[in-house]
């Protein structure tokens, strides 16, 4: 039989006497049906337009990327070396506190740097080792000349510029990244790509669509894991994601006794939020796999990259790195059977035994993942993490959690202004 178009239509041809009781229980239950079927279509196109927004570069950054790399070519002072000469040596100093940041987006660069120094209780004893790409070399090195924040240092190297990074030194990422498959996996149709079927979950459907990022075959995310031979004078060092803002000074962080230990980090097992902090192995691992089932505890509490502090001069002593490579081309060779989504699961292995757990007060997650973050942890937490597709220099970031970060966006500087950033 065919439906009615509405409810209204159906209650109107039952007061016709058009259908029978059963006829009208029929019609009902397909209407119900029908409409289960519409919303569940609909939660599906909203998830895959959330994750190409989140994919996406937003205009203004697109321009601001433009407009610094043309005033790199044209304007001496944007090219000044960073740091100046006579700071030079100050970059393997080990009693100043030495941030590595790996990023391709200016503005989300400027930002965690200014909100770090802008924090520091003694700016002076602050040094920034920022990595990019090739391509957004010229515009990153403009800003942070035409931009310092002194007395803090600001040093802008690309990929290119580190005489370590050669394919004799990461040829498991090389494969990575030049494999058809992967390519294909990464690069391809996403929404093919994730399956849909009348099974999938619009939760499972999210993971799927976001484990499937260019970002996680980027050298670029995976440049932390070289960081001991990158930096090979410096003994401690404090990685930060790009998404991240430091609300308050974190010279502490290099006081904390790792105990021998390589990576202090947050634990993201023992909270109560499902989406962040309930995460133990099980939650990034395929354990139907042998080697994964074989190796590694379902149980085990994972930990989070995003603000961690790492002991390089213990980390060369370790075979991180090693691991960290046998498992990629390991995962390589079971076609992305063991897991699917970034760079974090390898890290979970290399690093385990070599993680100290430090407060969860230093590193709050989820902000880019829910709008109900507790705003009373936001403002106490050392440092707020936009992890998620909702981060706050997108159109789709939470309202209420994005002047956190703006805050710490120059409104006043040119470039801003003339690239209408978040207008």
């Amino acid at each position: 039989m065919k439906l009615p178009e509405s409810y209204a239509h159906l209650v109107s041809e039952m007061k016709n006497n058009k259908y029978s009781a059963k006829e009208f229980a029929l019609m009902l239950k397909g209407m119900m049906e029908r409409s289960e079927r519409e919303i569940r279509e609909s939660k599906f196109a909203e998830l895959m337009n959330k994750h190409f927004a989140a994919s996406a570069v937003p205009k203004g950054i697109h321009c601001l990327s433009l407009r610094l790399t043309d005033e790199y070519s044209s304007n001496a002072h944007a090219r000044r070396q960073l740091p100046s000469p006579e700071l030079l040596s100050l970059l393997s100093e080990n009693l100043l506190h030495h941030f590595v940041l790996s990023t391709d987006n200016i503005l989300a660069a400027s930002v965690v740097v200014n909100s770090a120094v802008q924090s520091s209780l003694r700016p002076e004893k602050t040094v920034f080792h920022v990595i990019t790409d090739k391509k957004t070399y010229a515009g990153m090195h403009s800003w942070f000349a035409l931009n310092p924040v002194s007395p803090a240092i600001v040093e802008v190297r690309g990929i290119h510029q580190f005489d370590w990074l050669t394919r004799e030194n990461i040829p498991v990422l090389e494969a990575v990244e030049g494999h058809y498959g992967i390519r294909k996996y990464y690069h391809g149709n996403h929404v093919t790509g994730a399956n849909l079927s009348d099974t999938t979950t619009p939760r499972s459907f999210a993971s799927k669509l976001q484990a499937r990022s260019p970002k996680y075959i980027s050298l670029l995310n995976h440049i932390r894991i070289y960081l001991p031979e990158l930096f090979p004078n410096l003994h401690k060092v404090v990685f930060l994601d790009d998404d991240v803002v430091i609300q308050r000074d974190l010279s502490p962080l290099w006081d904390i006794d790792l105990k021998g230990k390589v990576n202090g980090a947050v634990e993201t097992c023992k909270g109560e939020d499902e989406w962040v902090m309930s995460k133990r192995f099980r939650n990034y691992f395929n354990f139907s796999h042998p080697l994964i089932a074989k190796n590694l505890n379902p149980d085990e509490c994972a930990w989070a990259y995003g603000m961690n502090i790492f002991d390089l001069h213990t980390w060369r002593k370790t075979n991180i790195r090693d691991t960290y490579h046998s498992w990629l081309k390991e995962n390589l060779k079971s076609k992305l059977t063991m897991w699917k989504l970034g760079t974090l699961p390898p890290a979970l292995i290399a690093f385990k035994g070599h993680v100290h757990p430090i407060d969860p007060s230093w590193h709050m997650l989820g902000l880019g993942y829910q709008n109900k973050s507790n705003i009373d942890k936001v403002k106490k937490a050392a440092v707020i993490h936009y992890n998620g597709q909702s981060k706050p220099w997108l159109e789709l970031g939470f309202e209420h959690l994005r002047p956190y970060w703006t805050k710490y966006v120059d409104y006043s500087n040119d470039f801003i202004k003339n690239c209408h950033i978040l207008e």
